[in-house]
This record gives structure tokens, C-alpha cells and sequence, in this order.
């Protein structure tokens, strides 16, 4: 197995980004043992939206110095690289692998999936998109009908003025990305960043985005006391309501992956207004009857342990059962030093977090990326901070998108 090239850089002019980090790769791929690709064929690049301005020369930079190289990936208010993120600061995040050609196709706006090679069949697909795009859920349900699969990877660009997204172009709105055939082996995972406050219940009664009745009773009620204010006005509860959130579940999902923690499909969507009148309460969403949906707040403690979790997932599903005494010492060491190792078959990995996760959220900054380093090892990772995740054919909220590349 070879692992990914990657690299990173911070520096207030991209072009010296770029070299910095292009140096970077050409010593993995020079080196003489070998453990890195030699000749990459697929590209991402995530860059600060402080290069927005200059993402054009950009991607010319990068077409230049590797050429023949497709080229996917995004903007960010803040870039995730191997245990380490870039918040708020001018940086650029690379990685480069070498897929069989027929086993990806890049597309966007201008090339649809839907107009892919003859031959190609898209198995999954990683997504990145404007957050102001019309219908983007709709779309995004779209896309996952052209994978036979149907599952999705990825987010929404994100930017203080201009989000954009790279895909053998630079590209505004709309949906573009990468997908992949079945021959490329990728693990997935869905990490929460929030914690139920109280039960899940059923939507009884609803309009468009407005929920009136969960199980029956008001659902303003129902909220007021998940939040011990019940019996109290509600304007006066209004500093609490800011703070809490709303995970829905379709009604075909599981809500809850384990007692007091929201399972993958959970969407975690804003509360945007009470209606103290008829006992509703107004989300950032659309409802339909019979959706499960439970109150909830961020809680950084249960978003750690939700990080490991599926860390320890995918290690358990990529790892043999079964190992060699001296692979299972070699492994031993690895993960002291935190160095990859073939076992492990992880050529590179993919993290996609919500931007209200970044910097302190975790206690520090970086410890976010730390935690998934610490699980992993130190194996080639490129990312960003989006504005919204994409998993499966669904949007979510204040969580992380982990897809790791296998051998």
C-alpha cells in the first residue's frame, strides 16, 4: 500500500503556499522507502477563503506543477491537515493519489455526473457545495441517485464573502465534486457534535417548517420542559431557546446509536422561532408528520467521545482480525509514535467538520484534528470547515464527515 502525498502551509501570499507545500510533496514522493504514491492521477486542494480572490491562479499553479493531475476541493474559513488546523488565517491543504483513471470522474455544473464516460459507474461520490444554491437538499438527494450506492461525503463551501469550490475549474454555486467506481475501497463515518436534552418524540403535527404537535401535545411545551422551565412565560425562556437545537430523524432511522447520544442520521437543524399562540416551534427545516425529532444542545464532551467512536470503527473495520505477532508489535509502535503503518491499510484520509466546531470548541486549537491522529496515525489527511456537512443524501449540522481510503 502507498500512502497519499500531502502537505500544508500558511503563508500570507498563496503563491509561497503553494511552494512550500509543493515541496513537501515532491520529498514523500522521492523518498527512497518508497511509502509514498509516485505518480497521482486525483488532487484536493482546500484553501483559505483569504485566497479566494486569487483561486484561479491557484488552480493554474497546481495544473502546472502536476500536470495531468484532476483537480477537486473547496474553500474554507478554516483547513483541517494531519493533526494539525488552519482557523481563520491565510493556509493551503493538499493531498494527491494515484486512483486508477477509470475509477473516478470529476464533475460540476459545467460536466455532470450525468454525463460521465461510457463505462464509468459511480459507487459514491464526495460533494462540495454552495450553502446558497436553491433546493440544495433536493439536489443533493439528486446526486445520491446517480451513485449505486447512494452515499455521499462531503460540505458546503464556506467563506466569509465568496465561497468556492475547485473541480478542473473554479466553480460558484451549485454542486460539483468527485465520484468514485467500485473499485475504490473508502470507509465513512458520521460524527456528532450534539447531545439530547430530553426524549424523542414524534412529530404529530406540522407545516412546512413549523412544529405544532410532538406525541400530541404542544410542542413548545414539550421544549420548555426538556429545558426545566416549564409553567414559565416563554419570553422569559428566550435566553435558553437561543441556545437550543433540534435533531430530526426521518421516521425510517434509528434515533438514538446508543442511550443519550443521537445516531448518524441525525440531522441537527436551528430553532428560528416560538409560536407561544398556538404552542409551535419554528426550525431551519422542513418537518413532515411522523419524523422523530429530539431537543438538544452542543455539548464538547459527548462530540470528543463521538470522535473517537468512529475512529475505533473504521480501524476495526480495516484492520485483520487476525494478525501476525510481529505485525501486531509493529503496530504496537506505530501508534506510539503515531506513524501509519501497512496493517492499518490507510492510504489517505478525508475530514469534512462544521465550522462551529473549529478552534476552541474541542479545549484547544487543533485538538480536534489531535483526536483523530491520536486514533488513526499518522496517515496523510486533508480537509476544511464547512458551512454544512454532506453524508449519505442528507445535510447536517455540527457534525464531521470522516471518509478514510483503503488499500
Amino acid at each position: 500500500m502507498k500512502l497519499f502525498a500531502h502537505a500544508h502551509a500558511t503563508h500570507p501570499d498563496w503563491r509561497m503556499a503553494v511552494a512550500l507545500a509543493a515541496a513537501q510533496i515532491e520529498a514523500q514522493r522521492a523518498d527512497p522507502a518508497g511509502l509514498h504514491i509516485r505518480q497521482p492521477t486525483l488532487g484536493w486542494a482546500y484553501f483559505s477563503d483569504h485566497y479566494a480572490p486569487q483561486a484561479q491562479a491557484l488552480l493554474a499553479e497546481l495544473q502546472q506543477r502536476w500536470p495531468g493531475v484532476s483537480w477537486v476541493g473547496a474553500s474554507g474559513i478554516g483547513l483541517a491537515a494531519n493533526g494539525v488546523e488552519y482557523f481563520d488565517e491565510p493556509a493551503l491543504v493538499l493531498m494527491l493519489a494515484d486512483l486508477p483513471r477509470d475509477q473516478f470522474c470529476v464533475f460540476s455544473g459545467a460536466r455532470p455526473l450525468s454525463q460521465a464516460p461510457a463505462g464509468f459507474k459511480a459507487a459514491t461520490a464526495q460533494v462540495h457545495a454552495d450553502g446558497r444554491t436553491a433546493d440544495l437538499g433536493e439536489l443533493i438527494a439528486d446526486m445520491s441517485e446517480l451513485t449505486q450506492t447512494g452515499y455521499l461525503f462531503g460540505g458546503l463551501a464556506s467563506a466569509r464573502t465568496q465561497p468556492l469550490q475547485l473541480a478542473d475549474g473554479v466553480f460558484e454555486g451549485g454542486l460539483s465534486g468527485v465520484a468514485f467506481g467500485p473499485e475504490v475501497v473508502l470507509v465513512s463515518r458520521v460524527t456528532q457534535g450534539c447531545q439530547p436534552i430530553g426524549p424523542v418524540r414524534h412529530v404529530s403535527q406540522g407545516e412546512r417548517n413549523v412544529v405544532n404537535q410532538l406525541d400530541g401535545e404542544p410542542a413548545l411545551e414539550c421544549l420548555l420542559r426538556d429545558l426545566g422551565v416549564s409553567g414559565r412565560e416563554p419570553r422569559e425562556a428566550l435566553p435558553r431557546i437561543r441556545e437550543t437545537l433540534a435533531g430530526l430523524i426521518d421516521r425510517s432511522d434509528d434515533a438514538l446509536s446508543r442511550p443519550g447520544q443521537f445516531g448518524a442520521d441525525t440531522r441537527v437543524r436551528h430553532l428560528v422561532g416560538i409560536d407561544p399562540a398556538r404552542g409551535g416551534v419554528a426550525l431551519s427545516d422542513e418537518v413532515e408528520e411522523g419524523m422523530q425529532l429530539a431537543f438538544c444542545r452542543r455539548d464538547t464532551e459527548a462530540a470528543r467521545r463521538d470522535l473517537v467512536r468512529i475512529c475505533s470503527e473504521i480501524r476495526e473495520e480495516l484492520e485483520p482480525e487476525t494478525l501476525p505477532v510481529e505485525t501486531a508489535l509493529a503496530l504496537q509502535g506505530a501508534e506510539a509514535d503515531h506513524a501509519p503503518h501497512p496493517a492499518r491499510r490507510i492510504a489517505g484520509a478525508i475530514y469534512v467538520s462544521c465550522v462551529g466546531r473549529g478552534g476552541p470548541h474541542f479545549g484547544a486549537p487543533s485538538a480536534e484534528l489531535a483526536i483523530i491522529r491520536r486514533a488513526l496515525g499518522d496517515v496523510p489527511l486533508a480537509g476544511f470547515f464547512a458551512s454544512g456537512e454532506i453524508a449519505r443524501r442528507h445535510l447536517y449540522g455540527y457534525t464531521g464527515v470522516l471518509t478514510v481510503f483503503s488499500a
